[in-house]
């Protein structure tokens, strides 16, 4: 550490509260154990992940709790007119968009309430927050626009 940041952090934690940073440190013990306690309570796991039969894909239905906790958001494909082309497309929000670990990307589609299926698109191109697809779902289907990493992560297993 250089001297100017050591004498910055001296500085600093002469002004923290003792008493202040303990209490913080008790309450976030606390919470960590209520929230323990009360998953320990509830047998229900979040989600399900079922293999698809015949495919690398997986369906993860969710909890209606875990939906309000990842405040999970959705929206439709919609076909609209670009300013690239003279025809309308079919495009999804660009925050629905999940980029896997060898570059194809994908979305996770709403077949039925809480339930979510990763779908492979292929993006022409990116205009504003609008994702144009040459190859994916069908205008209408229901793709998931906040909350896709986290259905990617339990798909996967990932952090568990």
């Amino acid at each position: 550490m250089h001297g100017s940041d050591a004498n910055r952090e001296d500085r600093i934690m002469r002004h923290v509260n003792p008493l202040l940073a303990a209490a913080l440190c008790f309450g976030s013990l606390q919470l960590t154990a209520c929230d323990k306690k009360a998953h320990t309570q509830s047998h229900e796991s979040p989600a399900k992940v079922e293999h698809l039969e015949g495919s690398e894909l997986s369906r993860v239905t969710l909890t209606e709790r875990a939906m309000e906790r990842l405040d999970l958001k959705t929206s439709e494909v919609r076909e609209q007119a670009m300013s690239r082309s003279a025809s309308p497309r079919r495009v999804v929000p660009y925050s629905s968009l999940i980029y896997d670990p060898t570059g194809k990307t994908w979305v996770y589609t709403r077949p039925q309430p809480l339930t979510f299926i990763r779908h492979k698109v292929d993006v022409e191109y990116i205009e504003g927050d609008a994702a144009v697809l040459s190859e994916g779902p069908p205008a209408g289907t229901v793709v998931a626009t906040v909350g896709a990493a986290e259905l990617y992560g339990t798909e996967f297993a990932v952090g568990h």
